[in-house]
């Protein structure tokens, strides 16, 4: 895994936790990170980071909208 380093200005109230997971629940939102891997880069397990996704605006349903009308049709 990739290090990086990022300069968060001291008047924004998030600690690194908060940082990493609003990476992480937007990579794996945008399709880039599965559920699992976007949990490991946040630190957390994969049901952690699940329950937490809302409180950052993520769905952990991430399929496109065409999955989803198919898989309804094969239920």
């Amino acid at each position: 895994m990739r290090t990086i380093s990022l300069n968060v200005p001291e008047n924004i109230d998030l600690d690194d936790k908060d940082v990493a997971m609003i990476v992480a629940s937007t990579l794996y939102e945008k399709g880039k990170l599965s559920l699992g891997q976007a949990a490991e880069l946040a630190g957390l397990s994969k049901s952690a980071f699940a329950e937490l996704l809302g409180k950052y605006g993520v769905s952990i349903f991430n399929y496109p909208p065409s999955d989803l009308s198919r898989d309804v049709k094969n239920a």
